[in-house]
Protein backbone atom coordinates (compact mmCIF):
# COMPACT_ATOMS: atom_id res chain seq x y z
CA UNK A 1 0.00 0.00 0.00
CA UNK A 2 0.99 3.46 -0.79
CA UNK A 3 1.96 6.20 2.00
CA UNK A 4 -1.13 8.67 2.87
CA UNK A 5 -0.52 12.08 1.09
CA UNK A 6 -2.12 14.86 2.93
CA UNK A 7 -3.34 17.90 0.59
CA UNK A 8 -1.14 21.09 0.74
CA UNK A 9 -2.86 23.28 2.28
CA UNK A 10 -2.24 27.00 1.56
CA UNK A 11 -2.99 28.87 5.14
CA UNK A 12 -2.60 32.14 3.77
CA UNK A 13 -5.67 31.98 1.57
CA UNK A 14 -7.01 30.36 3.82
CA UNK A 15 -6.64 33.54 6.64
CA UNK A 16 -9.41 35.19 6.81
CA UNK A 17 -11.39 32.49 7.78
CA UNK A 18 -8.71 30.64 10.43
CA UNK A 19 -8.38 34.27 12.06
CA UNK A 20 -12.69 34.68 12.50
CA UNK A 21 -13.07 30.78 13.25
CA UNK A 22 -9.76 31.59 16.15
CA UNK A 23 -11.86 34.09 17.40
CA UNK A 24 -14.76 32.51 17.90
CA UNK A 25 -13.49 29.82 19.75
CA UNK A 26 -11.60 32.19 21.73
CA UNK A 27 -14.55 34.05 22.42
CA UNK A 28 -16.03 31.04 23.88
CA UNK A 29 -13.21 31.13 26.49
CA UNK A 30 -14.01 34.41 27.31
CA UNK A 31 -17.06 33.43 28.22
CA UNK A 32 -15.74 31.37 30.87
CA UNK A 33 -12.65 33.11 32.32
CA UNK A 34 -14.04 36.93 32.21
CA UNK A 35 -15.83 38.64 34.88
CA UNK A 36 -19.05 39.32 33.95
CA UNK A 37 -19.29 43.40 34.02
CA UNK A 38 -16.26 43.00 31.37
CA UNK A 39 -17.31 40.30 29.00
CA UNK A 40 -19.22 42.06 26.99
CA UNK A 41 -17.04 44.97 26.11
CA UNK A 42 -14.34 41.79 25.47
CA UNK A 43 -16.62 40.02 23.40
CA UNK A 44 -17.53 42.70 20.94
CA UNK A 45 -14.06 44.12 20.80
CA UNK A 46 -12.82 40.67 20.16
CA UNK A 47 -15.72 40.44 17.25
CA UNK A 48 -14.63 43.68 15.93
CA UNK A 49 -10.88 43.06 15.51
CA UNK A 50 -11.17 39.93 14.37
CA UNK A 51 -13.50 41.00 11.39
CA UNK A 52 -11.31 44.04 10.64
CA UNK A 53 -8.27 41.87 10.66
CA UNK A 54 -9.95 38.80 8.48
CA UNK A 55 -11.05 42.04 6.13
CA UNK A 56 -7.24 42.66 5.95
CA UNK A 57 -6.43 39.52 5.17
CA UNK A 58 -8.92 39.45 2.34
CA UNK A 59 -7.83 42.41 0.96
CA UNK A 60 -3.99 41.81 1.09
CA UNK A 61 -4.78 38.50 -0.89
CA UNK A 62 -7.10 40.66 -3.76
CA UNK A 63 -5.25 39.14 -6.73
CA UNK A 64 -4.62 35.48 -4.96
CA UNK A 65 -6.14 32.91 -7.30
CA UNK A 66 -5.83 29.32 -6.21
CA UNK A 67 -7.28 26.39 -4.91
CA UNK A 68 -6.11 24.83 -1.71
CA UNK A 69 -6.72 22.07 0.46
CA UNK A 70 -7.15 19.05 -2.50
CA UNK A 71 -9.08 21.76 -4.17
CA UNK A 72 -11.93 21.80 -1.60
CA UNK A 73 -11.44 25.67 -1.43
CA UNK A 74 -11.05 27.99 -4.10
CA UNK A 75 -9.72 31.35 -3.62
CA UNK A 76 -10.59 33.76 -6.77
CA UNK A 77 -12.17 36.80 -7.59
CA UNK A 78 -15.73 36.42 -6.71
CA UNK A 79 -14.58 34.71 -2.95
CA UNK A 80 -12.50 37.26 -2.52
CA UNK A 81 -14.79 39.75 -2.94
CA UNK A 82 -18.07 38.02 -1.69
CA UNK A 83 -15.95 37.20 1.38
CA UNK A 84 -15.28 40.80 1.80
CA UNK A 85 -18.51 42.11 1.82
CA UNK A 86 -19.85 39.48 4.11
CA UNK A 87 -17.30 41.06 6.55
CA UNK A 88 -18.02 44.88 6.11
CA UNK A 89 -21.40 44.21 6.02
CA UNK A 90 -20.82 41.54 9.18
CA UNK A 91 -19.11 44.41 11.02
CA UNK A 92 -21.98 46.82 10.78
CA UNK A 93 -24.04 43.65 12.11
CA UNK A 94 -22.00 43.97 15.29
CA UNK A 95 -22.43 47.51 15.86
CA UNK A 96 -25.87 46.90 15.99
CA UNK A 97 -25.74 43.92 18.05
CA UNK A 98 -23.68 45.53 20.69
CA UNK A 99 -25.24 48.44 21.07
CA UNK A 100 -28.68 46.16 22.06
CA UNK A 101 -26.18 43.85 24.22
CA UNK A 102 -25.22 46.96 26.16
CA UNK A 103 -28.39 49.25 26.38
CA UNK A 104 -30.13 48.60 30.04
CA UNK A 105 -32.42 45.93 29.39
CA UNK A 106 -30.99 45.25 25.61
CA UNK A 107 -32.36 42.71 23.21
CA UNK A 108 -30.43 39.22 24.04
CA UNK A 109 -31.39 36.88 26.69
CA UNK A 110 -28.66 34.50 27.91
CA UNK A 111 -29.50 30.40 27.24
CA UNK A 112 -29.63 30.43 31.18
CA UNK A 113 -32.88 32.50 30.80
CA UNK A 114 -34.47 30.78 28.46
CA UNK A 115 -34.72 27.64 30.04
CA UNK A 116 -36.35 29.27 33.23
CA UNK A 117 -40.09 30.60 33.35
CA UNK A 118 -40.50 33.63 35.38
CA UNK A 119 -39.29 37.15 35.28
CA UNK A 120 -37.43 36.75 38.64
CA UNK A 121 -35.59 33.60 37.44
CA UNK A 122 -34.52 35.73 34.46
CA UNK A 123 -32.74 38.83 36.70
CA UNK A 124 -31.04 35.87 38.17
CA UNK A 125 -30.02 34.22 35.15
CA UNK A 126 -28.75 37.62 34.22
CA UNK A 127 -30.98 38.79 31.63
CA UNK A 128 -29.81 40.82 28.07
CA UNK A 129 -26.24 41.84 29.76
CA UNK A 130 -25.71 38.19 30.11
CA UNK A 131 -26.15 36.81 26.51
CA UNK A 132 -22.48 37.62 25.42
CA UNK A 133 -22.59 34.25 23.30
CA UNK A 134 -23.68 36.26 20.68
CA UNK A 135 -20.41 37.86 19.63
CA UNK A 136 -18.65 33.90 19.35
CA UNK A 137 -21.76 32.29 17.54
CA UNK A 138 -21.76 35.44 15.27
CA UNK A 139 -18.08 34.51 14.71
CA UNK A 140 -18.71 30.74 13.65
CA UNK A 141 -21.69 32.37 11.58
CA UNK A 142 -19.46 34.66 9.78
CA UNK A 143 -16.18 32.09 9.06
CA UNK A 144 -19.26 29.90 7.70
CA UNK A 145 -20.30 32.13 5.29
CA UNK A 146 -16.68 32.75 4.46
CA UNK A 147 -16.07 29.14 3.36
CA UNK A 148 -19.45 28.37 2.11
CA UNK A 149 -18.33 31.21 -0.76
CA UNK A 150 -15.17 29.78 -1.46
CA UNK A 151 -16.11 25.70 -1.14
CA UNK A 152 -14.69 24.16 -4.32
CA UNK A 153 -16.51 20.45 -3.59
CA UNK A 154 -20.36 19.88 -2.05
CA UNK A 155 -19.26 18.07 0.77
CA UNK A 156 -17.75 21.69 2.24
CA UNK A 157 -20.22 23.69 0.75
CA UNK A 158 -22.51 21.23 3.34
CA UNK A 159 -20.40 21.76 6.14
CA UNK A 160 -20.11 24.94 5.13
CA UNK A 161 -23.93 25.54 5.53
CA UNK A 162 -24.21 23.71 8.99
CA UNK A 163 -21.61 25.97 10.46
CA UNK A 164 -23.09 29.39 9.69
CA UNK A 165 -26.46 27.91 9.71
CA UNK A 166 -26.03 25.95 13.41
CA UNK A 167 -25.53 29.79 14.93
CA UNK A 168 -28.24 31.35 13.66
CA UNK A 169 -30.41 28.71 14.98
CA UNK A 170 -29.35 29.63 18.30
CA UNK A 171 -28.99 33.34 17.85
CA UNK A 172 -32.70 33.53 16.31
CA UNK A 173 -33.93 32.25 19.91
CA UNK A 174 -31.82 34.97 22.08
CA UNK A 175 -35.03 37.38 21.98
CA UNK A 176 -35.37 39.17 25.26
CA UNK A 177 -38.61 40.39 24.81
CA UNK A 178 -41.51 38.03 22.82
CA UNK A 179 -39.10 35.47 24.43
CA UNK A 180 -41.66 32.87 23.16
CA UNK A 181 -42.44 34.06 19.47
CA UNK A 182 -38.67 34.09 19.74
CA UNK A 183 -38.05 30.84 20.21
CA UNK A 184 -40.95 29.55 17.71
CA UNK A 185 -39.33 31.57 15.06
CA UNK A 186 -35.97 29.57 16.30
CA UNK A 187 -37.61 26.59 16.15
CA UNK A 188 -39.32 26.83 12.96
CA UNK A 189 -36.22 27.99 11.15
CA UNK A 190 -34.11 24.95 12.33
CA UNK A 191 -36.50 22.22 11.74
CA UNK A 192 -37.35 24.01 7.86
CA UNK A 193 -33.20 24.31 7.89
CA UNK A 194 -32.68 20.78 8.47
CA UNK A 195 -34.81 19.82 5.96
CA UNK A 196 -33.39 22.04 3.79
CA UNK A 197 -29.97 20.98 4.65
CA UNK A 198 -30.83 16.61 4.68
CA UNK A 199 -32.04 17.82 0.77
CA UNK A 200 -28.92 19.20 -0.65
CA UNK A 201 -27.03 16.40 1.35
CA UNK A 202 -29.01 13.86 -0.85
CA UNK A 203 -28.56 15.89 -3.69
CA UNK A 204 -24.71 15.68 -3.24
CA UNK A 205 -25.25 11.55 -3.14
CA UNK A 206 -26.84 11.90 -6.23
CA UNK A 207 -24.24 14.00 -8.25
CA UNK A 208 -21.14 11.90 -6.70
CA UNK A 209 -23.29 8.94 -8.31
CA UNK A 210 -23.24 11.03 -11.79
CA UNK A 211 -20.01 12.36 -11.87
CA UNK A 212 -17.69 9.89 -9.50
CA UNK A 213 -16.58 13.25 -7.53
CA UNK A 214 -17.47 16.33 -5.41
CA UNK A 215 -15.40 18.99 -6.73
CA UNK A 216 -17.16 21.21 -8.72
CA UNK A 217 -14.95 20.46 -11.98
CA UNK A 218 -15.77 17.06 -11.64
CA UNK A 219 -19.13 17.81 -12.31
CA UNK A 220 -18.08 20.27 -14.90
CA UNK A 221 -16.60 17.65 -16.74
CA UNK A 222 -19.01 14.83 -16.38
CA UNK A 223 -22.00 17.49 -16.99
CA UNK A 224 -19.72 18.58 -20.46
CA UNK A 225 -19.27 14.91 -21.34
CA UNK A 226 -22.30 12.62 -19.60
CA UNK A 227 -21.61 9.08 -19.01
CA UNK A 228 -24.01 7.99 -16.94
CA UNK A 229 -27.88 8.37 -15.89
CA UNK A 230 -28.55 11.52 -16.62
CA UNK A 231 -31.34 10.98 -14.18
CA UNK A 232 -28.69 11.29 -11.79
CA UNK A 233 -27.98 14.40 -12.92
CA UNK A 234 -31.45 16.27 -12.83
CA UNK A 235 -32.34 14.68 -9.44
CA UNK A 236 -29.01 15.68 -7.47
CA UNK A 237 -29.56 19.45 -8.72
CA UNK A 238 -32.80 19.92 -8.35
CA UNK A 239 -32.07 18.94 -4.57
CA UNK A 240 -29.03 20.68 -4.33
CA UNK A 241 -31.33 23.75 -5.26
CA UNK A 242 -33.61 23.41 -2.44
CA UNK A 243 -30.75 23.81 -0.06
CA UNK A 244 -29.54 26.54 -1.56
CA UNK A 245 -32.89 28.51 -2.60
CA UNK A 246 -34.05 27.86 0.88
CA UNK A 247 -31.19 30.04 2.16
CA UNK A 248 -31.67 32.49 -0.14
CA UNK A 249 -35.15 32.85 0.93
CA UNK A 250 -36.75 31.94 -2.61
CA UNK A 251 -40.40 30.84 -3.48
CA UNK A 252 -41.87 28.22 -2.69
CA UNK A 253 -39.08 27.80 0.16
CA UNK A 254 -39.82 31.02 1.16
CA UNK A 255 -42.17 30.27 4.37
CA UNK A 256 -40.06 30.59 7.06
CA UNK A 257 -38.58 34.25 6.47
CA UNK A 258 -41.58 36.33 7.47
CA UNK A 259 -42.07 34.22 11.22
CA UNK A 260 -37.86 34.16 11.90
CA UNK A 261 -37.95 38.31 10.66
CA UNK A 262 -40.06 38.97 13.13
CA UNK A 263 -39.78 36.80 16.01
CA UNK A 264 -35.57 37.21 16.10
CA UNK A 265 -34.00 40.15 17.52
CA UNK A 266 -34.28 42.80 15.40
CA UNK A 267 -30.11 42.79 15.27
CA UNK A 268 -29.98 39.32 14.13
CA UNK A 269 -32.69 39.76 11.75
CA UNK A 270 -30.16 42.67 10.18
CA UNK A 271 -27.63 40.12 10.40
CA UNK A 272 -29.58 37.16 8.55
CA UNK A 273 -30.91 39.79 5.89
CA UNK A 274 -28.06 41.46 4.74
CA UNK A 275 -25.02 38.56 5.30
CA UNK A 276 -27.12 35.26 4.62
CA UNK A 277 -28.43 36.48 1.18
CA UNK A 278 -24.52 37.00 0.27
CA UNK A 279 -23.70 33.74 1.12
CA UNK A 280 -26.43 32.28 -0.30
CA UNK A 281 -26.26 33.78 -3.59
CA UNK A 282 -22.59 33.32 -3.35
CA UNK A 283 -22.69 29.61 -3.25
CA UNK A 284 -25.65 29.55 -6.03
CA UNK A 285 -23.53 31.39 -7.98
CA UNK A 286 -20.27 29.40 -8.14
CA UNK A 287 -23.01 26.21 -8.51
CA UNK A 288 -24.54 27.33 -11.37
CA UNK A 289 -21.59 29.24 -13.05
CA UNK A 290 -18.56 26.50 -12.25
CA UNK A 291 -20.82 22.95 -11.71
CA UNK A 292 -23.46 23.12 -14.20
CA UNK A 293 -23.17 25.90 -16.70
CA UNK A 294 -23.22 22.94 -19.22
CA UNK A 295 -27.02 22.55 -18.67
CA UNK A 296 -27.86 26.60 -18.29
CA UNK A 297 -30.81 25.64 -21.03
CA UNK A 298 -32.10 23.04 -18.75
CA UNK A 299 -32.57 24.74 -16.03
CA UNK A 300 -32.99 28.27 -16.56
CA UNK A 301 -36.55 27.88 -17.69
CA UNK A 302 -36.83 26.34 -14.40
CA UNK A 303 -35.14 29.04 -11.82
CA UNK A 304 -36.68 31.67 -14.02
CA UNK A 305 -40.13 30.37 -13.06
CA UNK A 306 -39.01 30.59 -9.67
CA UNK A 307 -37.37 33.86 -10.14
CA UNK A 308 -41.01 35.53 -11.29
CA UNK A 309 -42.79 33.94 -8.69
CA UNK A 310 -40.53 34.62 -5.99
CA UNK A 311 -40.88 38.63 -7.37
CA UNK A 312 -44.59 38.47 -7.20
CA UNK A 313 -44.84 36.65 -3.76
CA UNK A 314 -42.41 39.00 -2.08
CA UNK A 315 -44.39 41.80 -3.94
CA UNK A 316 -48.05 41.35 -3.36
CA UNK A 317 -47.35 39.59 0.38
CA UNK A 318 -45.56 42.72 1.20
CA UNK A 319 -49.18 44.50 0.84
CA UNK A 320 -51.27 43.02 2.89
CA UNK A 321 -48.50 43.30 6.04
CA UNK A 322 -49.29 45.39 8.99
CA UNK A 323 -45.97 44.76 10.82
CA UNK A 324 -43.07 46.14 9.13
CA UNK A 325 -40.55 43.52 10.26
CA UNK A 326 -42.64 40.99 8.13
CA UNK A 327 -43.08 43.63 5.47
CA UNK A 328 -39.28 43.52 5.54
CA UNK A 329 -39.57 40.12 5.19
CA UNK A 330 -41.55 40.26 2.44
CA UNK A 331 -39.50 42.84 0.35
CA UNK A 332 -36.52 40.20 1.52
CA UNK A 333 -37.92 37.71 -0.78
CA UNK A 334 -38.81 39.78 -4.02
CA UNK A 335 -35.22 41.43 -3.39
CA UNK A 336 -34.10 37.44 -4.11
CA UNK A 337 -36.30 37.41 -6.65
CA UNK A 338 -34.53 40.22 -8.16
CA UNK A 339 -30.95 38.93 -7.49
CA UNK A 340 -32.17 35.39 -9.46
CA UNK A 341 -33.26 37.60 -12.52
CA UNK A 342 -28.91 38.93 -12.69
CA UNK A 343 -27.81 35.17 -11.89
CA UNK A 344 -29.90 33.26 -14.67
CA UNK A 345 -28.51 36.23 -17.13
CA UNK A 346 -25.09 33.46 -16.94
CA UNK A 347 -22.62 36.04 -17.89
CA UNK A 348 -19.96 38.20 -16.92
CA UNK A 349 -22.33 41.07 -16.27
CA UNK A 350 -24.90 38.67 -14.58
CA UNK A 351 -22.04 37.85 -12.24
CA UNK A 352 -20.84 41.47 -11.84
CA UNK A 353 -24.75 43.03 -11.20
CA UNK A 354 -25.60 40.32 -8.72
CA UNK A 355 -22.57 41.01 -6.81
CA UNK A 356 -23.01 44.69 -6.81
CA UNK A 357 -26.78 44.02 -5.56
CA UNK A 358 -25.79 42.21 -2.15
CA UNK A 359 -23.25 44.94 -1.52
CA UNK A 360 -25.81 47.79 -2.76
CA UNK A 361 -29.20 45.87 -0.62
CA UNK A 362 -26.65 44.60 2.84
CA UNK A 363 -26.36 48.29 3.04
CA UNK A 364 -30.00 49.63 2.99
CA UNK A 365 -31.26 46.97 5.11
CA UNK A 366 -29.07 47.31 7.62
CA UNK A 367 -29.80 50.47 7.90
CA UNK A 368 -33.46 49.95 7.80
CA UNK A 369 -33.49 47.70 10.85
CA UNK A 370 -30.89 50.07 12.52
CA UNK A 371 -34.06 52.28 12.47
CA UNK A 372 -36.81 50.20 13.02
CA UNK A 373 -34.89 49.34 16.61
CA UNK A 374 -35.25 52.88 17.42
CA UNK A 375 -38.55 53.05 17.62
CA UNK A 376 -39.47 51.95 20.87
CA UNK A 377 -42.15 52.26 24.02
CA UNK A 378 -42.11 50.45 27.47
CA UNK A 379 -42.98 46.74 25.89
CA UNK A 380 -39.98 47.10 23.46
CA UNK A 381 -39.41 47.72 19.45
CA UNK A 382 -43.35 49.35 17.94
CA UNK A 383 -43.31 47.44 15.19
CA UNK A 384 -46.86 47.70 14.13
CA UNK A 385 -47.43 49.84 11.29
CA UNK A 386 -50.57 51.80 13.16
CA UNK A 387 -47.94 52.45 16.09
CA UNK A 388 -45.73 54.73 13.18
CA UNK A 389 -48.75 57.36 12.53
CA UNK A 390 -47.39 60.51 12.58
CA UNK A 391 -43.72 59.61 13.49
CA UNK A 392 -42.48 62.44 11.24
CA UNK A 393 -43.95 65.56 13.46
CA UNK A 394 -42.16 63.48 16.43
CA UNK A 395 -39.23 62.81 14.92
CA UNK A 396 -38.62 64.53 11.25
CA UNK A 397 -34.88 63.41 10.86
CA UNK A 398 -35.97 59.48 11.84
CA UNK A 399 -38.73 59.32 9.57
CA UNK A 400 -36.73 61.06 6.30
CA UNK A 401 -34.01 59.18 6.84
CA UNK A 402 -36.48 55.88 6.99
CA UNK A 403 -38.33 57.32 3.77
CA UNK A 404 -35.12 57.29 1.73
CA UNK A 405 -34.18 53.73 2.63
CA UNK A 406 -37.68 52.80 1.44
CA UNK A 407 -37.63 55.05 -1.54
CA UNK A 408 -33.97 53.05 -2.16
CA UNK A 409 -35.77 49.69 -1.68
CA UNK A 410 -38.99 50.88 -4.57
CA UNK A 411 -35.95 51.66 -6.48
CA UNK A 412 -36.01 55.43 -6.76
CA UNK A 413 -33.02 57.10 -9.17
CA UNK A 414 -30.25 58.49 -7.46
CA UNK A 415 -30.51 55.14 -4.93
CA UNK A 416 -28.49 52.06 -4.45
CA UNK A 417 -31.69 50.26 -5.52
CA UNK A 418 -32.13 51.94 -8.59
CA UNK A 419 -28.76 51.42 -9.49
CA UNK A 420 -29.09 47.58 -8.27
CA UNK A 421 -31.87 46.83 -10.46
CA UNK A 422 -30.57 48.63 -13.41
CA UNK A 423 -27.52 46.54 -13.43
CA UNK A 424 -29.33 43.04 -12.91
CA UNK A 425 -32.14 43.90 -15.37
CA UNK A 426 -29.46 45.24 -18.30
CA UNK A 427 -27.23 41.61 -17.65
CA UNK A 428 -30.25 39.81 -18.12
CA UNK A 429 -31.70 41.46 -21.49
CA UNK A 430 -27.95 40.84 -22.49
CA UNK A 431 -28.08 37.25 -21.93
CA UNK A 432 -31.60 36.64 -23.56
CA UNK A 433 -33.46 36.47 -20.51
CA UNK A 434 -36.51 39.61 -21.10
CA UNK A 435 -38.66 37.88 -20.10
CA UNK A 436 -37.40 38.02 -16.68
CA UNK A 437 -37.01 41.61 -16.72
CA UNK A 438 -40.32 42.59 -17.82
CA UNK A 439 -41.64 40.97 -15.19
CA UNK A 440 -39.11 42.00 -12.54
CA UNK A 441 -40.50 45.67 -13.83
CA UNK A 442 -44.53 44.69 -13.12
CA UNK A 443 -43.42 43.56 -9.72
CA UNK A 444 -40.98 46.33 -8.63
CA UNK A 445 -43.98 48.67 -9.57
CA UNK A 446 -46.30 46.63 -6.91
CA UNK A 447 -43.88 46.30 -4.61
CA UNK A 448 -43.51 50.25 -4.46
CA UNK A 449 -47.44 50.67 -2.52
CA UNK A 450 -46.38 49.16 0.38
CA UNK A 451 -43.52 51.02 0.89
CA UNK A 452 -45.32 54.64 -0.25
CA UNK A 453 -48.04 53.26 2.55
CA UNK A 454 -45.63 53.57 4.98
CA UNK A 455 -43.90 56.95 3.94
CA UNK A 456 -47.70 58.86 3.75
CA UNK A 457 -48.48 57.04 7.04
CA UNK A 458 -45.22 58.86 8.72
CA UNK A 459 -45.99 62.06 7.21
CA UNK A 460 -49.32 62.96 6.66
CA UNK A 461 -51.21 60.41 9.41
CA UNK A 462 -51.51 62.69 13.03
CA UNK A 463 -49.65 61.03 16.17
CA UNK A 464 -51.79 59.20 18.20
CA UNK A 465 -51.45 58.59 21.94
CA UNK A 466 -50.12 55.13 21.18
CA UNK A 467 -47.84 56.89 18.86
CA UNK A 468 -43.87 55.60 20.44
CA UNK A 469 -41.30 58.18 21.34
CA UNK A 470 -38.07 57.55 18.90
CA UNK A 471 -35.00 57.06 21.33
CA UNK A 472 -31.71 58.64 20.69
CA UNK A 473 -29.18 56.57 18.59
CA UNK A 474 -26.27 55.25 20.98
CA UNK A 475 -23.07 55.72 19.08
CA UNK A 476 -22.97 51.94 17.70
CA UNK A 477 -26.20 52.23 16.46
CA UNK A 478 -25.61 56.01 14.87
CA UNK A 479 -22.67 54.63 13.24
CA UNK A 480 -24.28 51.81 11.51
CA UNK A 481 -26.89 53.68 10.29
CA UNK A 482 -24.51 56.16 8.81
CA UNK A 483 -23.02 54.06 6.96
CA UNK A 484 -26.07 52.53 5.70
CA UNK A 485 -27.21 55.72 4.59
CA UNK A 486 -23.94 56.94 3.26
CA UNK A 487 -23.91 53.49 1.06
CA UNK A 488 -27.02 53.80 -0.19
CA UNK A 489 -26.08 57.37 -1.24
CA UNK A 490 -23.07 56.99 -2.59
CA UNK A 491 -23.60 53.64 -4.33
CA UNK A 492 -26.83 55.66 -6.39
CA UNK A 493 -24.85 58.68 -7.53
CA UNK A 494 -21.18 56.98 -7.76
CA UNK A 495 -21.89 53.09 -8.40
CA UNK A 496 -18.47 52.77 -10.90
CA UNK A 497 -16.12 52.43 -8.50
CA UNK A 498 -18.29 49.31 -7.04
CA UNK A 499 -19.42 48.40 -10.43
CA UNK A 500 -15.45 48.13 -11.91
CA UNK A 501 -14.58 46.08 -8.56
CA UNK A 502 -17.17 43.85 -9.07
CA UNK A 503 -16.09 43.17 -13.42
CA UNK A 504 -12.94 42.81 -11.70
CA UNK A 505 -13.77 40.14 -9.84
CA UNK A 506 -15.51 37.77 -11.88
CA UNK A 507 -13.93 35.42 -12.54
CA UNK A 508 -13.85 32.14 -11.17
CA UNK A 509 -10.99 29.84 -10.65
CA UNK A 510 -11.11 26.37 -12.58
Amino acid sequence: MGELQLPAIDYGALAPMLILFGAACVGVLVEVLTPKKARNAVQLTLALVAVVAALVAVVLQRDTRVTTIGGAVAIDGPSLFLQGSILVLGAVSLLLIGERSIEKGGAFVSQAAITVGSQKDLRQAGGAPGATEVYPLTSFALGGMMLFVAANDLLTMFVALEVFSLPLYLLCALARRRRLLSQEAALKYFLLGSYASAFFLFGVAFIYGFAGGIRLENVQAAVANPQRSQVLLYAGFGLIAIGLLFKAALAPFHVWTPDVYQGAPTPVTAFMAACTKVAAFGALLRILYVAFAGVQWDFQPVLGTIAVLTMFVGAILAVTQTDLKRLLAYSSIANAGYLLVGVLAMNSEGLASTMFYLVAYGFSVLAAFAIISLVRDADGEATHLSRWAGIGRKSPLLAATFTFILLAFAGIPLTSGFMSKFAVFGAAIEGGQTWLVIFGVISSMLLAFPYLRVVVLMWLSEPGETTPAVSIPGFLTATALTLGVLATVALGVIPAPLLDLTEQAGQFVR
